[in-house]
């Protein structure tokens, strides 16, 4: 089992190089896996306001016609929002930390919630609604997992929220996740970012996927580091925070969302120039 551990840290395109010579080759296939909110885009103050810096943007698009390059996209959010966000034909999305998946061609994989969970689902979104919807804060109901969002919340009442929020979605049996302003509520099944990774790549590569392909994981929160822990060793990956001593299973941390486009720009250079 792997440990948490203080990530070196990369913040430039010459750092990508130095710390990484030769993981990368022309001659062989990436998987790239991305998270979106504050790993894609910079956080904003509402889900609806994010964007994709223009020159990531781009390069993302360059290096998802690649051939030799695999591109899925690995969010929270609900899989037709994430899609409709990054808008690029051709990859791979995951919504909702995995529970649905929609490969290129349309096939769809969704974890099939057991019904006691679905019907606590909807209590739970009812009650929340009910009891903590104000100040500023809301509910985004995404079907089979949800988002309280309390940022625009007075400073005075957030932590009053927030425990609340909390404990109404651990007494309706969900886990709820601390995110960038707000809680995460996800249902209690074996099933979050990182076994959707491993299967991706499983569905994509095969079982012995991790001697075909190398894997580059980046993602900025608590619920990409279930991806980091069981790509541990078998690809490299990268946590987004400012924070210098975060104790993470990433392999290197970056220090700002800024830096993706590097992170870009070290793949773009291998597979498109």
């Amino acid at each position: 089992m792997p440990e948490k551990q203080v990530a070196p840290v990369i913040s430039s395109l010459e750092d990508f190089e130095h710390n990484l010579p030769g993981y990368l080759s022309s001659e062989s296939p990436v998987a790239v896996l991305l998270d979106y909110d504050g790993t894609l885009a910079p956080i904003a103050d509402n889900p609806a306001k994010t964007k994709m810096p223009v020159e990531l943007e781009a390069i993302l698009h360059k290096i998802a016609k690649h051939p030799k390059v695999f591109l899925a996209v690995i969010s929270g959010r609900g899989l037709k929002d994430v899609q409709k966000q990054v808008n690029i034909d051709g990859i791979t999305y995951a919504g909702n930390h995995g529970l649905e998946i929609e490969y290129p061609d349309g096939s769809r994989h969704d974890y099939e919630l057991p019904t006691e969970i679905q019907k606590n689902y909807t209590q739970m979104v009812r009650e929340l609604k009910e009891k903590v919807e104000k100040n500023g804060a809301w509910v985004e109901d995404k079907k089979v997992s949800l988002t309280y969002h309390y940022r625009d919340t007075p400073v005075a009442l957030k932590d009053q929220q927030k425990q609340l929020a909390s404990e109404i979605c651990t007494k309706f049996g969900f886990r709820a996740n601390q995110a960038h302003e707000a809680i995460e509520a996800k249902p209690p099944v074996n099933w979050n970012k990182g076994e959707a990774a491993l299967y991706i790549l499983k569905q994509k590569f095969g079982e012995d996927w991790s001697q075909k392909v190398s894997v580059v994981f980046a993602g900025d929160d608590t619920t990409d580091e279930d991806a980091m822990r069981v790509l541990r060793g078998l690809g490299r990956s990268f946590r987004i925070s400012a924070d210098a001593q975060i104790q993470t299973y990433a392999d290197f941390r970056l220090p700002k969302q800024a830096v993706m486009t590097d992170l870009l720009k070290w793949i773009a250079n291998v597979y498109v120039s």
